[in-house]
């Protein structure tokens, strides 16, 4: 003999810091009474939660975990609830949420601006916290990313159609919160050295110079010229200059006009 048992408000999925305390719901309709069950997945492995037997289910966040809710009746008809996941941020600080919080999205995780070369992977990441759990769009140069709907943006094979400024809108029931925007460069590599401002620029041709296994440094000092009187700087730099050079290990070859 079968009654149908109809899930009338399914469980949400929650997204908060450790440490939160808050209720997952189920209710459930049918023409007996019924009895509720929550279990939790810890792992690969499904298992009851003790006394959990009430058609709410309060929790305070330690870690993340999957939840649903086995409701059957008098004649052993049973039905599980959608499964549900309490997403819990350990690092996140409770002070960054509103004083008084009811739930809309907080950006806990920023995309960061990053330079790619041609056909290689681009990951792009945001996170927030919200109650229900916020649903993510990507955009680039504020068009929709119709396929990119997850809190990680994954390009396998970056082009340079693909560069760009990317941002990411959390959305709930609650409202809607944007993350920064970032620049992404997509191009060869040598292209990408070129368009790094000149400070990271300098940092890196430094870089380089230090690698370098052998140190020469090649002097030209020009002090005649055709059209303009003889100068003399050019003397005293060359000499300048070579003198720190050795002190610093170079080689140094040094030409006069």
């Amino acid at each position: 003999f079968s009654i149908a048992i109809v899930i009338t408000e399914q469980p949400v999925s929650v997204s908060v810091p450790v440490g939160y305390s808050f209720t997952l719901r189920c209710r459930a309709e049918a023409r007996t009474s019924l009895q509720y069950q929550w279990f939790c997945q810890r792992q690969s492995a499904c298992c009851k939660i003790p006394g959990a037997t009430m058609q709410d289910l309060p929790i305070t966040a330690q870690q993340t975990q999957l939840y649903t809710c086995r409701i059957n009746d008098l004649y052993r008809n049973a039905i599980f609830s959608d499964w549900v996941k309490v997403e819990v941020h350990p690092c996140v600080a409770r002070g960054l949420l509103p004083q008084l919080w009811q739930g809309e999205p907080v950006i806990v995780l920023n995309p960061t601006e990053q330079k790619v070369e041609v056909g290689k992977p681009l990951l792009l990441q945001c996170a927030a916290m919200g109650v229900p759990a916020p649903s993510y769009q990507w955009y680039r140069n504020g068009n929709v990313l119709e396929h990119q709907r997850k809190k990680k943006l994954w390009i396998a094979h970056a082009k340079v159609s693909d560069s760009g400024t990317y941002l990411c809108c959390a959305s709930n029931s609650h409202g809607e919160h944007w993350t920064n925007a970032v620049d992404i460069h997509i191009g060869e590599q040598n292209q990408l050295i070129e368009t790094l401002p000149p400070s990271e620029h300098l940092q890196l041709c430094h870089l380089v110079f230090l690698l370098a296994t052998g140190k020469i440094a090649l002097l030209v000092g020009n002090n005649r010229y055709r059209h303009h009187p003889n100068l003399m700087a050019p003397v005293t730099d060359v000499f300048e200059l070579s003198r720190l050079l050795k002190q610093l290990g170079f080689q140094v070859v040094s030409l006069l006009d």
